[in-house]
């Protein structure tokens, strides 16, 4: 694993630390935003193990489905759960009101976390 990757993942853990304690602190706005970013900065780090990074989140997410899910590397579920994560994140960053629930953020916080170890155990 390179040290950028290594920087990645670990933004990645920090972000999902930090999503918890939004959601426990009933802010499930934020919270999904940093679950988002979290799923984000592993594909990045994923992404970095062909050579590819990208400047735009839309070219992001359509790589990681294109190296990682489209050929079975990952699950599919990986890519849609950052597709959803996404539109979540931008609905709560960009709406006034949103209508996350705390089991759906949860949901995104948790989906985080299984696509960080999954990535792990590539990247070793």
């Amino acid at each position: 694993m390179t040290p950028d990757q290594e920087g990645l993942l670990g933004k990645a853990r920090r972000n999902i630390r930090s999503a918890k304690m939004l959601l426990a602190d009933g802010d499930c706005d934020t919270a999904v935003s940093r679950a988002y970013f979290a799923m984000f900065y592993v594909a990045e780090a994923l992404l970095l193990s062909k050579g590819l990074a990208y400047s735009k989140h839309s070219a992001v997410i359509a790589a990681f489905g294109k190296e990682f899910a489209k050929p079975g590397v990952l699950p599919a579920e990986f890519h849609a759960h950052l597709r959803e994560a996404a539109e979540a994140r931008n609905i709560s960053d960009y709406q006034v009101g949103s209508l996350l629930t705390e089991e759906a953020t949860a949901q995104h916080i948790s989906r985080a976390e299984e696509l960080l170890v999954a990535a792990e155990r590539l990247l070793v």
